[in-house]
């Protein structure tokens, strides 16, 4: 069965091949695209079922043992990843005909897309730094195509910014690996984490962690880190936006939470505690642009940023219940993210602008656009009983007990901005008096854009008034991560 690990990375990698040779013929392509989603989605929640109910399942590819061979790890937390994953990525495609001109469709767009899958899916799975690398740079290739999808000046002009960041951030990486295999001798997660506690010199150590935190907050958008994202995230397609807010910064955050709960977890007292200052400063800054802009898209873009600064606060507590509310919370993101980037490219659309300035009354013509709207507004600020605020609960909460009652203070402050910067769009954009009827082509492409954006909302409500079925395999992730024993052992078989 250890074969199963690799089906999340094979069957979007086969069907990006397929689709680049038949790219032109885009009837042919959008449904074949469509049905290659639904079976990875479900071939997924078949694997993702499986892990949860016999636990990790390790693939040692070309039957090279640990820690020789490039093994692939498919725990709860990376199967829960790809998962939700798989989940964005079916709404996305559903969505993107309605979104996508037939040009943009038939260049290549499917192919990228696929890739960018398969790249997602195996920086989740892999079980060594070097293929972390290698298959962020698979994503990174796809999205490089993606951005510029649609050929507009702002587009080549923010994509210029996005590959120069990641061009910089990606050689950092690859030299801060070969530094860490120069101490250890290998990047086999589970034999690096085995060996780190045998260097008697813990100082080079965590010089090289905060390397690889460099490199992954550059990723997520950690402050200082963060100024590159929100127009290099806007500028694309409505979809391409969706699939990089929901998905890349994701893998950043995974990347920090994998890499400082096995491997670097000797120095807590610097390297956490310097997460905790770092994720004030994330929510603060983030916030602060969501408010400063009459741009939707660069409303949500922005609250990226605050989303990312709550994920690390919970790895900077560092306790079971903070660790719980750093994946609830990445998970409900994941969704969250995805839907309202769809949900803000759909009302820009329909209104025939982004300016917030511009909008009025579009509810009187598009209630279903703005009544899901409103939800994910409370979904996003955390409003009981929904995902967001299952997943702050449990950071505030982590943050009470080890008395980090700053961090908690401004997570509360953050909270009520961040809902107030998607009020105010609900506010001023649906309310008000009926605003010049809409075009016909629009009004019914604004109303069939709807449901993709609805499979997500309704997923993410799920997660927060389903939170007492979610927790228990949230909270057994947290215990298998404050525990790396328990992962070595399996990648190990010791």
């Amino acid at each position: 069965m250890s074969n199963l690990t690799a089906l999340p990375i094979i069957l979007p990698l086969i069907a990006g091949i397929i689709m680049a040779f038949i790219h032109k013929k885009t009837t042919i392509v959008r449904k074949l695209s469509q049905v290659f989603t639904v079976v990875n989605l479900l071939v997924v929640g078949g694997v993702f079922l499986y892990v949860l109910q016999n636990g990790t399942i390790i693939l040692e590819t070309g039957d090279w043992a640990a820690p020789y061979g490039i093994i692939l790890v498919g725990d709860l937390l990376s199967m829960t990843l790809v998962l939700t994953s798989n989940l964005v990525a079916t709404a996305c495609v559903f969505y993107a005909p309605k979104s996508l001109s037939k040009e943009q469709e038939a260049f290549y767009f499917y192919s990228f897309f696929f890739m960018l899958i398969a790249g997602v899916s195996g920086a989740f799975l892999t079980g060594d730094l070097f293929n972390l690398f290698v298959f962020f740079e698979v994503l990174l290739m796809a999205s490089y195509g993606l951005i510029v999808l649609g050929n507009g000046k702002a587009q080549l002009r923010e994509s210029i910014k996005y590959v120069l960041i990641n061009l910089f951030s990606s050689m950092l990486f690859v030299t801060t690996i070969a530094f860490l295999y120069s101490v250890v001798g290998t990047v086999n997660m589970a034999q690096v984490a085995e060996r780190v506690q045998e260097v008697e010199q813990q100082g080079i150590l965590t010089t090289i962690a905060i390397m690889f935190f460099f490199v992954f907050a550059t990723k997520a958008a950690v402050f200082p880190l963060y100024y590159w994202l929100p127009r290099p995230y806007i500028s694309p397609n409505p979809v391409v936006s969706a699939l990089f807010g929901a998905l890349l910064t994701k893998v950043g955050i995974y990347s920090i939470l994998r890499i400082f709960t096995l491997i670097f977890n000797q120095d807590v007292q610097l390297t956490h505690t310097l997460f905790i200052y770092l994720a004030a400063l994330t929510m603060i800054f983030g916030v602060v642009g969501a408010l400063s802009t009459n741009n939707i898209k660069l409303v949500v873009a922005y609250n990226i940023i605050p989303a990312v600064g709550f994920m690390l606060m919970g790895i900077g507590i560092f306790t079971e219940v903070s660790i719980s509310g750093t994946i609830y919370y990445l998970v409900h993101d994941m969704i969250i993210k995805g839907a309202l980037f769809l949900l803000v490219g759909a009302v820009a659309y329909v209104a025939g602008t982004s300016d917030l300035r511009k909008m009025g009354g579009l509810i009187h013509h598009y209630p279903v656009l703005g009544w899901l709207f409103f939800i994910a507004s409370l979904v996003l600020a955390g409003i009981p009983p929904f995902s967001g605020f299952i997943g702050k609960l449990l950071l505030l909460k982590g943050g009470l007990a080890e008395e980090e009652i700053l961090i908690v203070i401004v997570g509360l402050l953050t909270s009520l901005l961040i809902l107030f910067s998607m009020i105010r769009i609900f506010i001023r954009g649906f309310w008000g008096e009926k605003t010049k009827i809409p075009l016909p082509e629009r009004e019914h492409k604004g109303k069939m854009m709807a449901w993709p954006i609805g499979l997500l909302l309704t997923f993410s409500i799920l997660l927060g008034v389903g939170a007492e079925w979610f927790y228990p395999s949230i909270e057994s992730i947290s215990n298998y991560l404050m525990d790396p024993q328990l992962y070595i052992d399996s990648v190990l078989k010791e």
